[in-house]
């Protein structure tokens, strides 16, 4: 059974966020949901996670799942907002455990928070199956971006998350902590060398070129063609060079200090203090 797949577009981070599901009145997955967040004031919004909301109530979907590509560095995640509205299980890659220790080393998070992946409902394993409804999910282990990164397959349908982006615009950075440029080749290898050409996949953001419109489906035959970065015929070294080269003259993402704060929390703000008030916590001088 092929998925139906409905995708929403922030223009504020540029994410796509997506529902899959078998059938209407069925069941759905959504997948990378964001939270608004105006890092100005520190204020959070659900209108994008509520125009989910409308999509999902408007189909007569239950809610299976809420997946978690990665803990991302450029959005909030609303998962655990969509799941106090429409109920589901939060589920990222298992080894999301290292990447919490990572950041509550940084953060100083404190010994209420455990890093074992205990805030998420489901852990996935590479190669781990599950059901939505009539469709078959499949995880899919891309580490490279980060240490932790799933993609996650329905039919001819694999949403990729954070490896690669529009054959124009090319792959994601690999230089946040515990990223790695060579993983992240071998990653992407991994998705357009075992599956089939016309196999669609499915962008997590789109940062296009010029007066390009906004694109989020491409297919591995188009990426193995096209691809700017990744092209059949770029070998691992070129690549990890390009990469290592390029990454050195990224900024930091606007949103990635209060973004993994929440994120390694399944979608959870910080526990409040004792004035009753939620702080999330900017290191100096750190990244």
């Amino acid at each position: 059974m092929q998925p139906n797949i409905q995708a929403f577009f922030d223009p504020v981070t540029w994410t796509v966020s997506y529902v899959v599901f078998d059938k209407p009145g069925g069941h759905c997955a959504i997948i990378d949901p964001v939270l608004d967040y105006d890092p100005k004031s520190g204020r959070t919004k659900h209108h994008s996670a509520d125009v989910l909301i409308k999509f999902v109530h408007s189909k007569e979907l239950t809610v299976d799942w809420i997946l978690e590509t990665h803990a991302h560095a450029d959005h909030l995640s609303s998962a655990h907002y969509l799941q106090q509205e429409l109920g589901g299980k939060v589920a990222i890659g298992s080894r999301i455990s290292g990447v919490q220790q990572v950041f509550k080393k940084l953060f100083n998070m404190g010994p209420d928070f455990q890093p074992d992946g205990s805030q998420f409902d489901h852990l996935f394993d590479d190669g781990d199956t599950f059901e939505v409804g009539e469709l078959k999910g499949r995880a899919i282990f891309v580490p490279g971006h980060t240490p932790a990164d799933m993609a996650y397959q329905f039919g001819d349908a694999i949403f990729i998350g954070d490896t690669m982006f529009m054959p124009d615009v090319g792959t994601a950075r690999a230089d946040f902590p515990g990223g790695d440029a060579r993983q992240l080749y071998r990653s992407i290898r991994k998705l357009l060398d075992h599956y089939p050409p016309e196999t669609r996949l499915f962008m997590c953001h789109d940062y296009p070129p010029g007066d390009r419109p906004i694109q989020w489906e491409s297919t591995v035959a188009e990426q193995r063609a096209h691809n700017i970065h990744v092209h059949d015929g770029i070998n691992e070294d070129g690549f990890v060079a390009m990469r290592t080269a390029r990454d050195a003259t990224l900024e930091m993402p606007v949103l990635i200090l209060p973004s993994v704060q929440v994120n390694v929390r399944a979608g959870q703000m910080p526990p409040a203090e004792d004035n009753g008030r939620v702080y999330l916590k900017i290191p100096i001088n750190v990244l």
